[in-house]
């Protein structure tokens, strides 16, 4: 232990500490409060917290000596219990901290109180709650005092010592609260016996328990000057006890005290076999026993002396020594005395030592608790650790090695390990070149300590990282590329171990599989990319690298790894799949014998590359080789993804369009474009094109009789259906100003004319427009079809007549060489026209023998049709002159029309009369004045204005552009300064309208805008509405009509007497 520093020591307080009132017979202390009781009855209470001390005589109105006998304080030191015997007999007495005055409890009258235990989890400053007495006659009271009361507030009566009655010495209590109430645990001691008590309730229901069943005690015979009881409080709770007793003093650290104790003999500490301790005090590891006038520091673990303390006795007080211990839990102090003087023992950090003496009992995990630095902590880790390696116990050993930082290197630990390994390298290599049998066994034994210490580095380098910091990233890294090496050693040695055990090494293969991947999903941050796939790739671990390559998001390594798989197995490098012909393939059921091998591992692929970190390039980059492994899954793939572009897979589409497939076989291409184009609504040309070139090419394929697919031996069947549902669909319907189809229409007429899809040809011929190719196609299909496309036509008759003409001729010159079966026909082939082509149409096309007998009846129906037309031209004439004489009967009318003005009448904008001659008034430029009055203009509605006024208003209200567009007009009309025929009545005559001078017409123009109608009446009144009160020029006006705060206080207030 520390010679240098003590762990206690002693320091005298106070010397004369009795004052006079006799010597010091006994002592008490708690929260820097000590309690004195002397022997002339007095209690001397020093407060060192505020400083102060007091005297209080308990012998007033007693005769004949008085002694203190036992005084208590409470862990507060705000109680006090003390007890007088003398001549009269024995009282206790109560004070408190405030008291000046001490009050007897005369309940307790006659008797002799030794030991008091305080509730320390309850007890306050005012109240003392429950407190149990022990008496000298074997008796247990409970009482309580209140600090106002002045008294106590009940005493009770709880347990008597029937069955051996002895004194109570030591009593202590503990409680804890519970869901059922308070549970209370009370220790007691005698000279002999330490009882212990429990129970939920109150104390007296506890103690009330016991007169039921038998008290559970423990039995130490033997003879002691003073037995006492004392608990080691922590945070206001008992961690473990001691019992002074004759036999030895006792002590446990469990809540069950008096089970599982420790019995500890006087034998080691008594210099003789007369000299037992007098006192006893319990620190947190150490007892201060008093044995004669020393004090003794015993390890509570150890159970070894390491101090011995001395005391300054006067040679007053050398005679008797020290008299006690008493210990103050609050302030963690502890006191000795003797007749006259009080010693302070104080304690220096008792457990700083204590890792030591846990190692030394092997007890390491409490020395760990007890470390205060990480460099105590590694002296803990390295014994373990050397402990564990001296008995081959290598693993438990690099757990430990792994938890030291400081006082061995990285590098030492590791060569340990290394040197080991050696000298069992060495030693079997020695017993191989001797050739002796008899040490195989020995050997192979080394051989398996070998695997045990590589087992064991690697738990040392793994145990290593988890106890580095982030910081140390390079060693991160090269432990962990080192642990990453030895894994893949054991996996090496676990594939090249005999067979004799397979299923256990099996099993213990598997198992590390499993921990060497856990190992590098844990490691892949940290670990380097390169070195470490070229070390899974040097031990030939295909699978950890494409599952490494997983964790580092190289999904491209991964997919190709699956893929290769395929290539290394057909010797075909890119997948440049060859025709392999077996003879007892059967097509119909399987195109390519190659694809059943390839479908697993594009599962697999697929699968890397639907997460949604792999990036959308790799499903371009390996799209190709994927569709020819796996078509139903890999476009199944696609369409679960909405993010593809399918331009980008057109390369991939081709490819697996380019090879056969089964008759009855599903084109995944075509499923794929088909969802795209209907339920993505795919706008890209290069889609639209390729899914019309492979409805264009799908044809229905049935084998000959050979199995092989020869070319000879194939009927194709056209199925123009789907191709015809594709090119009718207007994909852009809907969207504005957008086409109707994305597909581009010429190179579709190219591939359909290719391919011979003549119905789709003449879709397409119809769909550009080009309606005769298109019926001249069809007739060659179907003459229907060809009617079909002929009725299209809708808005141009000429052309609409023209098809008809042509399917006409087609129809009667496929009839050509019949007679009157083939002109009936014919006939009957114009009531299908509706109308539009006659009999005079199609005579042309019928050969010059026919007989005109059998075209009378349609010649005369023709002939009858047009006297109906001519009839109808006549009175569409008759009624053509009718309007042209209203007409010119309505401009006559015009020519007379004229309006009343009143005398008065005033003009709507500036109110002065607008027959009044005024020689100030501005006149309109461009208008001749009638008279003395200016230019006007009068509505039917009633309102007249004055020219120049109504161009004024309406330029003010209308648009910008129209104001421009008057002004305009008005200037043209200056400029031209011409003078038109008028009327005096400003109506224009009919001559006029045919002989109108450019001045009339801009005149006109200027009428139209600017008396259209009438401003007040009108749309210009209403479009108004939304403009301001207030115009922007009369923003000024508006402004002086604001109400602008003055200066009240200049202003003098005028009284009124009222």
């Amino acid at each position: 232990m520390d010679q240098v520093r003590q762990v206690f020591t002693v320091d005298l307080l106070e010397r004369y500490a009795a004052k006079g009132r006799g010597v010091i017979t006994c002592m008490a202390a708690g929260n820097d409060v000590i309690v004195l009781g002397t022997s002339k009855g007095w209690i001397i209470r020093h407060d060192f917290g505020v400083g102060d001390s007091y005297d209080i005589d308990l012998s007033m109105g007693r005769t004949g000596e008085q002694s203190i006998h036992r005084v208590f304080v409470d862990p507060g030191g705000s109680h006090c219990i003390a007890t007088v015997i003398g001549s009269g007999g024995a009282d206790t007495y109560y004070t408190h901290a405030k008291w000046s005055k001490p009050r007897v409890l005369s309940k307790l009258k006659g008797l002799v109180v030794n030991t008091v235990a305080w509730n320390r989890q309850q007890i306050t400053e005012a109240s003392t709650k429950e407190v149990i007495l022990g008496t000298d006659n074997g008796q247990l009271h409970e009482i309580s005092v209140d600090e106002k009361d002045k008294r106590e507030k009940y005493m009770k009566f709880l347990f008597e010592l029937a069955e051996l009655p002895e004194a109570f010495m030591g009593l202590q209590m503990e409680t804890a609260s519970t869901s059922n109430g308070t549970r209370y645990y009370v220790m007691a001691v005698t000279p002999t016996r330490m009882y212990s008590f429990t129970g939920i309730g109150s104390l007296d229901t506890v103690f009330a328990s016991y007169l039921e069943r038998a008290v559970h005690f423990m039995e130490l015979p033997g003879e002691i000057p003073n037995s006492e009881l004392h608990f080691f409080i922590k945070q206001r709770r008992a961690v473990h006890f001691a019992w002074l007793s004759g036999a030895g003093f006792s002590s446990d650290g469990d809540e069950n005290f008096v089970e599982n104790k420790a019995l500890l003999n006087y034998a080691k500490l008594c210099e003789g076999p007369e000299a037992k301790p007098s006192s006893l005090a319990v620190s947190e590891f150490h007892f201060l026993v008093l044995i004669g006038n020393k004090v003794k520091v015993l390890n509570r673990i150890s159970e070894q002396i390491i101090e011995e303390l001395q005391f300054d006795l006067t040679s007053e007080s050398a005679s008797r020594g020290i008299i006690g211990l008493c210990s103050d839990a609050s302030a963690g102090l502890f006191y000795a005395y003797d007749q006259s003087s009080i010693f302070q023992v104080s304690v220096n950090d008792e457990g700083r030592d204590m890792w030591k003496v846990y190692i030394d009992m092997k007890e390491y995990a409490a020395a760990l608790s007890n470390c205060r630095d990480p460099l105590q902590r590694d002296q803990v880790y390295l014994v373990q650790a050397e402990a564990a390696f001296s008995t081959k116990d290598f693993l438990r050993a690099a757990s430990f090695f792994a938890k030291i930082n400081y006082i061995l290197s990285f590098e030492e630990i590791t060569l340990k390990f290394i040197s080991a390994n050696e000298q069992g390298d060495t030693y079997i290599h020695n017993e191989l070149t001797n050739e002796i049998l008899d040490y195989i066994p020995i050997v192979l034994s080394m051989t398996s300590m070998k695997d045990i210490l590589q087992d064991a580095l690697r738990t040392f380098l793994l145990r290593k990282l988890d106890n580095l910091m982030k910081d140390d990233k390079c060693q991160i890294t090269m432990i962990s590329t080192w642990a990453t090496e030895l894994y893949l050693d054991k996996i090496n040695r676990l594939l090249l171990e005999d067979d004799t055990a397979s299923e256990n090494r099996n099993s213990e293969y598997q198992s590390i599989i499993k921990e060497f991947r856990a190992f590098l999903s844990d490691c892949k941050d940290v670990l380097d990319e390169a070195t470490t796939m070229r070390l899974l790739e040097s031990y030939g671990r295909v699978d950890e690298l494409v599952y490494f390559a997983g964790l580092k998001e190289q999904y491209e390594i991964v997919v190709h790894h699956y893929i290769q798989i395929l290539c290394d197995v057909v010797h075909v490098k890119g997948f440049n799949y060859a025709i392999i012909f077996y003879p007892s393939w059967d097509p119909k059921n399987n195109m390519n014998p190659l694809k059943n091998f390839g479908q697993g591992e594009a599962k697999k692929a697929l699968e890397v590359l639907q997460k949604p970190s792999v990036p959308v390039d790799l499903q371009y980059k390996f799209a190709p080789d994927l569709i020819m492994l796996d078509a139903y899954e890999t476009v199944e793939s696609w369409m679960a993804n909405k993010n593809l572009n399918p331009r980008k897979m057109i390369p991939a589409m081709m490819r697996y369009s380019s090879e056969p497939h089964a008759k009855n076989e599903t084109h995944e291409v075509i499923k794929y474009l088909e969802f795209c184009v209907h339920r993505l609504l795919n706008e890209d040309p290069g889609v639209h094109n390729l899914l019309l070139c492979l409805y264009a090419k799908q044809k229905t394929r049935t084998p000959g009789k050979n199995k092989v697919w020869a070319l000879s031996q194939v009927r194709i069947v056209e199925d123009d259906s789907a191709l015809l549902r594709f090119l009718q669909c207007k994909f852009g319907k809907g969207r504005a100003s957008g086409p109707e189809f994305f597909y581009d229409p010429k190179y579709a007429l190219r591939l359909c004319l290719k391919e011979k899809r003549m119905r789709a040809c003449v879709h397409i011929y119809s769909m550009m427009s080009m309606h005769e190719e298109a019926v001249a196609l069809a007739l060659q299909v179907d003459p229907e079809l060809a009617m079909a496309e002929a009725d299209k036509v809708e808005d141009d008759e000429e052309l609409r007549k023209k098809l008809w003409l042509m399917v006409a001729k087609h129809v009667i010159e496929q009839e050509k060489g019949a007679k009157r079966e083939n002109i009936r026909k014919a006939i009957a082939f114009l009531k299908e026209t509706d109308g539009l082509l006659k009999i005079e149409d199609i005579l042309p096309f019928f050969p010059d023998f026919a007989l005109i007998d059998d075209f009378k009846e349609a010649i005369c129906s023709s002939l009858e049709d047009y006297n109906k037309q001519i009839e109808l031209l006549k009175q569409e004439m008759n009624d053509a002159t009718h309007g042209a004489d209203n007409i010119r009967n309505d401009i006559s009318a015009l020519a007379q029309r004229y309006a009343v003005v009143d005398r008065d009448e005033e003009c709507g904008v500036c109110h002065r009369k607008i027959l009044a001659a005024s020689a100030d008034y501005r006149m309109a430029r461009g208008y001749t004045s009638v008279g003395p009055m200016a230019p006007f203009y009068v509505f039917p509605c009633g309102h007249a204005f004055h020219a120049q006024c109504l161009i004024t208003h309406v330029t003010q209200c209308t648009t910008r552009a129209q104001a421009e567009y008057i002004l305009d007009l008005q200037k043209q009309l200056t400029l031209l300064d011409g003078n038109p025929r008028r009327e005096s009545n400003g109506g224009l005559t009919e001559e006029s309208i045919t002989s109108m001078t450019p001045a009339d017409k801009i005149r006109s123009q200027l009428d139209d805008a600017i008396a259209g109608e009438c401003p007040f009446c009108g749309d210009l009144m209403i479009r108004e509405i939304s403009l301001p009160f207030i115009s922007q020029e009369e923003a000024h006006q508006d402004s002086s009509w604001e109400i602008k705060p003055q200066n009240l206080g200049n202003q003098r207030s005028l009284s009124l007497a009222i």
